[in-house]
């Protein structure tokens, strides 16, 4: 059980970081998350906390979505990541439950991700709601999740933050 997902603070990178490397087989998605810190891009990052030490970690980072000749608020989810050990506990859940409720209080509009769709088809995301935006990630690993009771649009254009283009 977790004691607590909260906000971000500034004396998490570092454990953040091991969070990310223990998770993941490359240094990528650790990169990824200094390199988003660094430019800014970070919208909503949050981590889960167990007897004080940080086991997992979500980050939303700022999209550029248009759709239908309007800017929308979009955000990406990911990465996202829990320590192997408490893997399969409800952290990672509970970590994407709590990002989604404080990306539409801040008012975002529509979420991204690039994932498993049966993972996160639970949390609301599709490929159908994403399949308008032209995307370099287009296909069925990317997914959506429209907020606010925002319509489907017909047609649009979603971009990631700079960042993601250094994944390999």
């Amino acid at each position: 059980m977790i004691a607590e997902v909260r906000e971000e603070w500034a004396g998490d990178a570092e454990a953040i970081r091991s969070v990310h490397l223990a998770a993941f087989p490359t240094a990528n998605e650790a990169d990824l998350v200094d390199q988003l810190r660094r430019d800014g891009d970070i919208a909503v990052s949050l981590v889960a906390v167990e007897d004080g030490a940080v086991v997992g970690h979500v980050l939303f980072s700022r999209m550029f979505v248009e759709a239908d000749r309007r800017e929308f608020d979009g955000l990406g989810l990911g990465p996202i990541a829990v320590l192997p050990d408490r893997q399969r506990s409800g952290i990672g859940s509970a970590l994407i439950e709590a990002g989604v409720e404080r990306a539409q209080s801040a008012g975002a509009q529509i979420i991204f991700v690039l994932g498993e769709p049966d993972y996160y088809g639970r949390f609301g995301f599709d490929a159908g709601v994403a399949a308008p935006f032209a995307s370099p990630y287009a296909g069925p690993y990317l997914q959506a999740r429209l907020l606010d009771g925002l319509r489907p649009p017909c047609s649009g254009r979603a971009d990631y933050a700079p960042a993601f283009a250094g994944l390999e």
